[in-house]
């Protein structure tokens, strides 16, 4: 049960971002990438107890491009 509680936060925190970048609320910066990387955290937590290893592993990579993309803000 606290497992798809964390995916669903993770699952909400990503379409938030989705919808505020469609929306023009917020560009493709610190805030987007934040809430994709706590996102699809949340959201690898709530998979892996299920062994659902296909959308686990789109999570983790989805993980991966948000704290690439963050370092990539910093560095400019």
């Amino acid at each position: 049960m606290l497992y798809d509680i964390i995916g669903w936060i993770g699952m909400v925190l990503i379409v938030t971002a989705y919808l505020l970048l469609s929306f023009d609320k917020i560009n493709n910066g610190k805030t987007y990438q934040l809430l994709n990387l706590f996102g699809s955290i949340f959201m690898a937590i709530g998979l892996f107890p299920k062994n659902a290893w296909f959308s686990f592993s789109l999570q983790v990579i989805w993980l991966l491009i948000a704290v690439i993309s963050l370092v990539e803000l910093k560095k400019k």
